[in-house]
């Protein structure tokens, strides 16, 4: 295991002004080198409630927030009264003791209080005890002052001089006085190495999308989808994008199709419940042959759910988008470098085989903070139109937009190319687009045109790489999981391994089409499967069982909106080995 593995928690009410240490403790590892996951544990409300970020540090890669808490900054009374029952020795609580009551802490936890206004002044900004507790962090984990203040030159920089100034001096004097009065963190943090790069999970996701020569972007916003909308929207000048902030989602879909039945690359991104105003629209480009891209991130549902909650719960939905039955592609990356590496594959694969790509995210994923090597980023991958017609050719006067071929593939022309006229609609068509519906005449015409686009799938198939197994081929068990578990799923494997037990891994990123039976294959050699989903019935194995007929040994569950973390598996496993039959996690009254 890691040598420097530390987990800083933030918490307070909404307003408090949460984000700003999270983003300075993020940057400043990242310049260190130090490898950050963030996880924010928020409510959808604009002022008050409590919120929860958790900001995990180490000297490995890193894919959770951890099991537990080393540090805590408590910014209000709430805070304090829900967490430090549950912390354990070793960890230190910083707080303002202007303000703020401890309690009664168990033994070997340290208190650390500050009196803010003391050290900031009376008249000082209230948001300046964020400052003092992010100075008081550093010097307990061993982090020189002139790393932070540089950080905090830059976090301020759109202030005026005598902000920046004034915080640089707090923060100067509180780390002092914690050098003067608290014990340092037992773990110390690495001398600095190359640094590593922050993005969030979201903007992973519209990164990839502008790499991949993405010209079109339309979007409602809808949590936790906002984050590419406000990505795009950020740098649509600079890239050339076409940026549209719309009415509704149907509004989105349809522009989105058009769009890309015009030429260009275009992308839309939503929730669960902006999806469903969607669905007939993805109709459309399956019946139109129209290559789109839409992202849903998932969020607990039904209806409006729980807006700032992780759930794996829209499976199914984008399983049936639509009425009828026509190709599509669905996938859900495993982490944002994942899903920047993967997407524009999506888009080489969406105009290949002109259907609707689908990519399930979910909040876990899209509203993360991590830390990014850069070299792993290609921002010039290769981009593939597949048969796009663009200007006049020998094709011209005799023209079939839906031209039978063996592949299902027909030759797609742009609009306004002489000679290339064709009808593009939602009704059956013959080849040349125009419309059929003669019972007595068309019903050979339906059946060919239905398998001339499932032709697509075969070939798209093939394109797409069968799942693995990593680790140890003889493991005791197999833990198979899809789309944002594959982080912690990796990390329980972790710790399962130190309590000598043999783990290995099978993960699924491609969904539709599916390889049922590479997927057999690799199920029945295992000893014993157990399955891990966010949700509450077991959505991705019910379809892999349908597809494959494939029933696994055991599963592990967890629908209370809040992700899985490393111990729930180790201990799920552990208690099914010793033949407990556990189907979902357990609720924990306090998140630590």
């Amino acid at each position: 295991m890691s040598g420097f593995d530390y987990v800083i928690s933030i918490g307070g009410a909404a307003g408090q002004g949460i984000a700003t240490p999270g983003n300075i403790l993020a940057r400043l590892f990242a310049r260190r080198g130090i490898h950050m996951y963030a996880y924010n544990a928020y409510q959808s409300i604009i002022r008050g409630g409590h919120s929860f970020l958790t900001v995990r540090c180490s000297d490995r890669e890193i894919r959770t927030h951890g099991d537990s808490i080393d540090l805590i900054i408590c910014l209000n009374q709430d805070t304090m009264d829900r967490h430090l029952e549950h912390l354990g020795p070793g960890s230190s609580v910083i707080f303002n003791s202007d303000t703020i009551e401890p309690g009664e802490a168990a033994e070997g936890v340290q208190l650390c209080p500050m009196a803010v206004g003391e050290l900031a002044g009376k008249g000082a900004n209230k948001l300046m005890q964020n400052t003092v507790a992010i100075a008081v962090a550093c010097q307990l984990i061993g982090i020189e002052f002139s790393a932070l203040a540089d950080v905090l030159d830059f976090q301020f920089s759109g202030k005026s001089e005598e902000l920046v100034a004034a915080n640089v001096e707090v923060g100067k004097a509180a780390y002092d006085y914690s050098a003067a009065n608290f014990q340092p963190a037992s773990q110390q943090a690495p001398e600095p190495s190359k640094p590593l790069a922050v993005w969030a999970g979201n903007q992973a996701f519209a990164m990839a999308a502008a790499s991949a020569g993405v010209k079109f972007y339309c979007a409602y916003p809808m949590s936790p989808s906002t984050g590419i909308l406000h990505w795009m929207a950020a740098n649509a000048r600079e890239l050339g994008i076409m940026v549209r902030q719309v009415e509704d989602e149907i509004s989105v879909i349809c522009m989105t199709v058009g769009a890309a039945h015009a030429g260009c690359r275009s992308m839309c991104a939503t929730s669960g419940g902006g999806f469903a105003l969607m669905t007939e629209g993805v109709g459309e480009a399956g019946m139109m042959e129209v290559p789109i891209v839409i992202v849903n991130v998932q969020r607990a549902g039904p209806s409006t759910g729980v807006p700032t909650k992780t759930e794996q719960g829209d499976l199914w939905q984008v399983l049936g988008a639509s009425q009828g039955d026509f190709p599509k592609l669905i996938l859900a990356p495993s982490s944002p470098l994942d899903a920047f590496q993967t997407i524009p594959e999506v888009f080489n694969l969406a105009d290949k085989y002109q259907l609707p790509a689908i990519i399930l995210s979910d909040l876990l994923i899209s509203d993360e903070t991590s830390t990014i090597n850069p070299e792993l980023l290609d921002m010039h991958p290769v981009i593939d139109r597949g048969e796009l017609i663009t200007e006049a050719g020998d094709e011209a006067d005799n023209y079939e937009r839906y031209k039978f071929t063996d592949s299902g593939i027909s030759p797609r022309a742009l609009p306004g190319i002489p000679g290339y006229e064709h009808v593009v609609a939602s009704d059956e068509h013959m080849p040349n687009g125009v419309l059929i519906s003669d019972e007595f005449t068309h019903p050979h015409k339906r059946r060919a045109m239905m398998e001339k686009r499932q032709r697509k799938m075969d070939g798209l198939l093939e394109d797409l790489p069968p799942p693995v197994i990593v680790g140890d081929s003889n493991a005791e068990v197999t833990l198979v999981g899809w789309g944002s578990t594959a982080g912690v799923i990796q990390e329980a494997i972790e710790q399962l391994a130190t309590a000598g037990v043999v783990v290995n891994h099978l993960h699924f990123k491609w969904i539709v089409p599916f390889h049922a039976d590479e997927a057999v294959e690799l199920l029945s050699s295992c000893k014993r499967t157990i399955l891990i989903e966010n949700n509450y019935s077991g959505l991705f194995h019910r379809y892999m069982r349908g597809e494959t007929g494939f029933t696994v040994d055991g599963h592990i569950r967890k629908y209370d909106g809040e992700p899985f973390k490393p111990h729930h598996i180790v201990a799920a496993v552990q208690k099914q080995l010793e033949g407990e039959e556990t189907l979902s996690v357990p609720y924990e009254e306090i998140i630590v």
